[in-house]
């Protein structure tokens, strides 16, 4: 059997009118796009209920088909794994699969969401939003909200949105790695934030601080890339042939179906910690680099409040590792050469030497892209163009060496 695919605009009020019918099979499946298609007369198994755009993290970016049974699968888990049903706050957008299921959330519990000002985020909207909830009579109800690591950023660099995001029983905080530092700084201003690891392909979230929500299968294969599997899982793609066991991102692993993601990950008791894309490593001098692992011992230094690492081309070493430095406003603005040497001892004692970055950058902010990811690519770039300037011609001034590129989620 099968039914419509119908497009709908990535607007919490037109998906929160059709997603009802779409899960429970009275309506047309719904595909989540930002621009008019001309496609016309589509049809999906009549498990779907949403089709959705990946961000690529998988390989080429695709529509994940998620059935009903997926993405309840998905609702109930989280609020399990909760304090139950409760009333969101919209925060991301919906043509992303975890501002989608804040709205599968809120349809699930009964509840109708309340959705952040449109344009960037900011802490006076966060503050807004939350004024806006309804009042004494949904008391009982527990709050909740989904953001990404730049949105809790600026939560905590605000008093008044730190003191309203302490109203919440749940952070879910994913999208990009969350860094310990800011983790630790979350927990010290009182706010109760759950860290997440899925993907579209598993109706988002499915690890919640390491451990897998119920129905949701984790292993590794036998290069530590992290399968994920289960309840949650997605049917298949819209584009055909996309799908199939073997020949795209899907594996069989003990006899079960499983999504191979490009993620290194360590199984230690169950749970799962991730190691940074497998496509990143480093290879430099014969060493294998996990960039994610430079990030995790530069986060520890006092003087860094982020930080992006790389591998850049390197005539020597194949591979040079390149840092991308965000200084606190405490370290007293210290120049590239300062930087680079304190980043370099403190790397070598950490890691190794082979870690440390041979090039570092201070900059205003790492470059993201889509929901608060860590923009490699255009890191890359930006260090390539920088060796290349200095090579070939006058330093660069001070000024522009430390461009803004922190794209908006």
């Amino acid at each position: 059997m099968t039914r419509p695919l119908r497009d709908v605009p990535a607007r919490a009020d037109a998906l929160l009118d059709a997603l009802g019918p779409a899960l429970d099979g009275t309506g047309p499946a719904l595909h989540v796009v930002t621009a008019p298609s001309s496609a016309t007369d589509r049809r999906v198994d009549d498990d779907v209920a949403l089709a959705v755009a990946t961000s690529g993290s998988t390989g080429e970016p695709r529509t994940a088909l998620l059935t009903a049974r997926a993405l309840l699968a998905s609702g109930r888990a989280t609020e399990r794994r909760l304090a139950g049903p409760g009333r969101w706050l919209l925060t991301l957008p919906v043509d992303h699969v975890a501002g989608l299921q804040v709205l599968v959330r809120s349809v699930l519990a009964g509840t109708r969401p309340v959705v952040a000002p449109d344009g960037p985020f900011t802490a006076r909207g966060f503050v807004a939003a939350v004024e806006s909830f309804p009042g004494s009579s949904d008391d009982a109800l527990p709050r909740y909200t989904s953001l990404v690591p730049t949105q809790l950023h600026r939560v905590l660099d605000d008093a008044a949105a730190t003191a309203a995001a302490r109203t919440f029983a749940a952070i879910l905080v994913g999208g990009a790695a969350t860094s310990a530092p800011l983790l630790a700084r979350a927990q010290a201003a009182g706010l109760r934030v759950v860290t997440t690891y899925g993907m579209t392909e598993t109706c988002g979230g499915c690890v919640y601080d390491g451990v897998p929500l119920d129905g949701v299968r984790v292993a590794l294969d036998d290069d530590d890339r992290v399968l994920l599997g289960g309840d949650v899982l997605l049917a298949g793609y819209l584009e055909p042939g996309a799908d199939a066991v073997g020949s795209g991102p899907f594996v069989v692993h003990d006899g079960a179906r499983y999504l191979r993601t490009s993620d290194l990950g360590r199984l230690d008791g169950g749970v799962l910690t991730v190691l940074g894309r497998a496509d990143d490593v480093v290879v430099t001098g014969g060493v294998n680099v996990a960039p994610a692992a430079v990030e995790a011992s530069l986060a520890r230094l006092p003087q860094v409040a982020d930080a992006l690492v790389v591998g850049v081309p390197d005539d020597e070493w194949g591979q040079a590792v390149a840092a991308l430095v965000v200084l606190t406003p405490s370290s007293g603005g210290s120049d590239d050469r300062d930087v680079r040497a304190l980043v370099r001892a403190h790397v070598a004692r950490d890691l190794g030497p082979a870690h440390a970055p041979r090039h570092v950058l201070v900059v205003d902010a790492v470059p993201l892209r889509g929901l608060g990811k860590p923009d490699r690519r255009a890191a890359r770039a930006l260090v390539v163009d920088r060796l290349a300037r200095a090579a070939h011609g006058p330093a660069p001034s001070p000024a522009p060496a430390r461009p803004s590129t922190r794209s908006q989620p």
